[in-house]
């Protein structure tokens, strides 16, 4: 038994004799690594001197490069808006306030001032359904993740006004002057060492109109817009429009209309979502719009005549020189105080009262797959019932179905969990005033570039 715990002993000494020497070594070890460098860094000073290369990387792969395009392009088309002979009424007073338009006014009725907050200085404009051009060339002004190394950039983009392109020479000139500047805009990339690095296919531009409008050779009309997504340098790039042809299929990508909110903070957008999560909503269901006669398929009038007959139903009507559908305030407060919101196709199969609607809180009803689900996979969620109601559009046209009836058989929890949908992708659909910068807000611009960037690469 003593030997034993003699034995235990001298292993015990052993042992520690060992942790001694290597508690040395690691001494002796550090005290040359000063004497050798010069200099000791402690593990949280170490760890400081990466934050410098941690900030400059935060836009790592995000970064974009914006090309400086001759003026002819872009900022000539904007200082050029009188002279549109009436091609484009008002132009001038559209593009203007960066492209947003004209502030909104608090109407002159309104006793209580509580529908104040729909006015420009809340973030409210009358701005064009297809003024996203220069809303959107003025946002990337702003991006955080800008630079000037194309060497860098995840993507590069192309200022060029497409949308205005096609409004100054659509109506009243031939089909070679239509094309001028599409076919100059190619020529100038091409020739460019940005562009030569990926053949374009990194680069990208918005046409803020639909597609069908850059598709000339393509449409039922020989003389109907441009062929500026023809093009075989286009043909490379993506081109952000509001409507895509090919949805999916193409190079084409669809984006939100611009809605009339424009938010400046990241309050502007909170307070309104609180506004039209608390909303007041008397009417059952809305519709803005006009007949379309000259479309024999429209179930436009079908709509119209359900809305009529019933009593939890109202409509703000464009039909003969009527101009209730143009005035944006009315529009938001009727949006803002109905449960569902009627969006059949119109001239093309979206609509940007859709997005209108959207923002008011107001649950859209679509009648058909490629005026919403078809589109925008970017902004929207690819469960479209999270967010609206489809009725097919062929039981309308029919008489076989009636639109009340089918919406009240909804569920009220199943509206409430729409409704907070809404309120949740409030931000996502709305362009930021581009004079001003969302902290920590993302807009559609910012999950448009997301998407740009994800494609590229």
């Amino acid at each position: 038994m003593e030997k034993m715990e003699k034995s235990g002993a001298v292993r015990r000494a052993r042992f520690l004799l060992l942790v001694a020497a290597a508690f040395w070594v690691c001494i002796l070890y550090f005290r040359l690594s000063v004497i050798i460098t010069g200099v000791a860094i402690a593990p949280t000073e170490r760890a400081a001197s990466f934050a410098p290369g941690y900030e400059r990387d935060r836009c790592r792969g995000r970064y974009v490069y914006m090309h400086d395009l001759p003026p002819r392009f872009n900022a000539d088309m904007l200082g050029g808006c009188s002279q549109t002979n009436g091609r484009w009424p008002d132009m001038c007073e559209q593009v203007s306030n960066a492209g947003l338009g004209k502030p909104l006014q608090e109407p002159e009725d309104e006793g209580d001032g509580d529908d104040g907050v729909l006015t420009g200085a809340r973030g409210w404009y009358a701005t064009h359904q297809f003024a996203l051009d220069a809303i959107f060339h003025g946002r990337m002004r702003r991006y955080e993740c800008l630079t000037n190394d194309s060497s860098e950039a995840a993507a590069v983009f192309v200022p060029f006004y497409a949308g205005f392109d096609f409004a100054r020479h659509h109506w009243g000139y031939d089909n070679a002057t239509r094309d001028a500047a599409s076919h100059d805009l190619a020529s100038w990339l091409v020739g460019r060492p940005e562009w030569r690095r990926a053949g374009g296919r990194d680069h990208f531009l918005v046409a803020g109109r639909t597609a069908w409008d850059f598709r000339r050779d393509t449409c039922l009309s020989p003389n109907w817009g441009t062929n500026l997504l023809l093009l075989a340098a286009s043909r490379n790039m993506t081109v952000l429009v509001v409507e895509s042809s090919a949805p999916g299929l193409g190079n084409d990508m669809a984006v939100p209309y611009p809605t009339y909110f424009h938010p400046r903070t990241d309050a502007d957008v909170l307070d309104w979502q609180r506004r039209i999560e608390s909303s007041d909503r008397p009417w059952f269901m809305s519709f803005v719009g006009a007949p379309r006669p000259e479309f024999p398929r429209s179930i436009r009038p079908q709509i119209i005549a359900q809305c009529s007959a019933s009593s939890t139903c109202r409509q703000l009507g464009c039909a003969n020189g009527a101009s209730q559908c143009h005035a944006p305030g009315d529009i938001m407060r009727l949006f803002q105080s109905s449960t569902f919101c009627l969006q059949p196709p119109g001239d093309s199969y979206t609509r940007r009262s859709a997005f209108d609607a959207m923002v008011a809180g107001c649950v859209p009803v679509f009648f058909h797959p490629a005026s919403a689900y078809l589109q925008y996979r970017w902004h929207l969620p690819g469960d479209h019932t999270r967010y609206s109601v489809f009725i097919p559009e062929d039981g309308v046209r029919a008489g076989n179905v009636g639109i009340e009836e089918t919406l009240r058989r909804i569920p009220p929890a199943a509206v409430r969990r729409m409704r907070e949908e809404l309120v949740r992708l409030v931000p996502r659909l709305v362009y930021a005033d581009p004079r001003h910068t969302l902290e920590t807000v993302k807009d559609a611009f910012d999950v448009a570039v997301e998407g740009v960037i994800e494609k590229v690469a």
